[in-house]
């Protein structure tokens, strides 16, 4: 009998073929819809998430980022964490990007903004380049892209230390602020309670129910997903609250949105050049790009409060922070993802 010839496989009709389009791009991952979500959920009702609200979202967000470092530090032995703390080559990249690069782009870009409201943008703009990494976002980013990540939580960490010095040292050089350091001082044992102490009571317990925590990855990488998504809830409903974005039309905000991601993607480029030059493996690469890059709504909000209290600017100091940290989400999600996708691919050939 002869062989009959197969029959081509019928199109995808135009939706599918454009439902098959974003998820390839990342654009339907439930976590990206899920940021889109909060952001809107914010938009319209705002006091449920803000300081006004009765719940207490603070604690929560509070206790829910120390669960995701304890977490982490339980999926890690002590000689996992030895050995990505020598790679000293990895970390001073990250930070010279976070604390130099960031404000000598802001330096440079001077020029370019004129007159009153140019300078208060341009304040404004340097403010965010003088911030650290985020802590929680960029390590959640490295574990799904399946980066280094022993690196990413000593990078993550150490970034939100150094900032409580260098960010108001960069301002004080340039920009008119003034902080107690006592509330400087709390804040670094804020940061210690929810980041370096939760990291060193998981390992430390690695051996007794690090099986437990590899077996049911799947689970805590989604509980990682949603306490990011109360912390960006309960930021974006205090700016909505605030009243953050009232005084700009949208022509603005889409010109410095425009502004944010240019700045995130020149800076996502710088690292991906200086860890080829270098010769980084392809974790220790991703760890680079995706701590290099952020800048900590969370830190910057505290910060802003000590560093210009009282003053009307407080917002527009906080707007392109606000930009910047909903965009470099939204980007770091997509390109995380993809990354994440491809890595068993790589690790077959």
């Amino acid at each position: 009998m002869p062989h009959l010839p197969t029959p081509p496989a019928a199109p995808l009709p135009p939706e599918n073929r454009l439902i098959a389009l974003l998820r390839r791009a990342g654009l339907l991952d439930w976590f990206l819809l899920g940021l889109v979500g909060a952001v809107a959920l914010a938009y319209l009702i705002p006091d449920v998430g803000s300081k006004a609200s009765p719940i207490p979202w603070k604690a929560i967000t509070t206790a829910g980022v120390a669960l995701i470092f304890f977490f982490y530090g339980l999926r890690l032995s002590l000689d996992k964490m030895k050995a990505g703390l020598r790679n000293w080559k990895l970390h001073v990249v990250v930070q010279l990007i976070t604390f130099v690069a960031f404000p000598v782009l802001a330096l440079v870009a001077r020029p370019l903004f004129d007159g009153q409201k140019g300078d208060q943008l341009w304040q404004s703009i340097f403010f965010l380049c003088t911030l650290p990494s985020t802590v929680s976002t960029s390590v959640v980013m490295v574990s799904i892209a399946r980066g280094n990540l022993p690196a990413a939580i000593f990078n993550a960490s150490i970034s939100s230390l150094i900032g409580i010095i260098l960010t108001p040292l960069w301002t004080s050089l340039f920009l008119h602020t003034s902080a107690d350091g006592g509330h400087l001082w709390g804040l670094a044992v804020s940061l210690t309670w929810q980041v370096i102490l939760p990291v060193v009571a998981g390992v430390l317990l690695n051996r007794r129910f690090g099986s437990f925590a590899e077996q049911h990855k799947g689970a805590l990488r989604i509980s990682d997903q949603i306490v990011i998504l109360l912390i960006v809830f309960t930021a974006f409903c205090e700016s909505f609250a605030e009243g953050i974005f009232r005084s700009y039309e949208p022509r603005d905000i889409a010109l410095l949105g425009l502004g944010m991601v240019s700045l995130y993607l020149l800076i996502f480029g710088v690292v991906w050049g200086i860890s080829r030059v270098l010769g980084f493996s392809r974790e220790d690469r991703i760890t680079a790009l995706f701590c290099g890059s952020k800048k900590s709504l969370v830190h910057g909000s505290v910060m802003a409060s000590l560093l210009f209290p009282a003053t009307a600017a407080t917002g527009l100091i906080l707007l392109p922070l606000m930009l910047y940290h909903a965009l470099q989400i939204i980007l770091a999600s997509m390109m995380a993802q993809n990354m994440g996708r491809e890595e068993p691919a790589v690790s077959a050939a």
